[in-house]
């Protein structure tokens, strides 16, 4: 195994904020979009809202998820940068499982975006045909 190097952990730095950026941003707009929705069911209890809610309840835990992936991800990579001069073979194994909390929290960032579009699905099937009742 070759020596580990302040670069190679160090090119995780980027990526990893700028993730973690994403998905604040997404938090805020489901998180908003959310307690529109809330107040519009409470006035219509309809049956397309409390489906839509429930869908982006589950979205904002997965995004939540994806968040706590990221950040354990880029405290494991600190922890890879700060055994570098101590021992390498630590540095190299805390690397690896900071890239495997990365591939988990786009896994699920994937999980959350093709959720969105089942939401849109759902939305625009209650626009084109608002006959029909939605399965729960």
């Amino acid at each position: 195994m070759d020596h580990l190097t302040y670069n190679i952990p160090g090119l995780l730095f980027p990526a990893i904020s700028l993730l973690m950026l994403g998905f604040t941003n997404r938090f805020f707009g489901l998180a908003s979009l959310s307690r529109q929705l809330l107040a519009e069911y409470e006035t219509s209890k309809s049956e397309v809202l409390a489906k839509q809610i429930h869908n982006l309840r589950f979205r904002i835990s997965l995004i939540l998820y994806s968040q706590s992936a990221g950040i354990l991800s880029l405290i494991l990579c600190t922890c890879s940068l700060g055994m570098i001069p101590f021992y390498n073979l630590v540095a190299w194994i805390f690397f690896s499982i900071s890239l495997l909390f990365m591939v988990v929290s786009l896994i699920l960032a994937l999980i959350e975006i093709h959720l969105s579009v089942n939401a849109l699905d759902i939305e625009r099937e209650s626009i084109l045909d608002p006959t029909t009742k939605i399965k729960s």
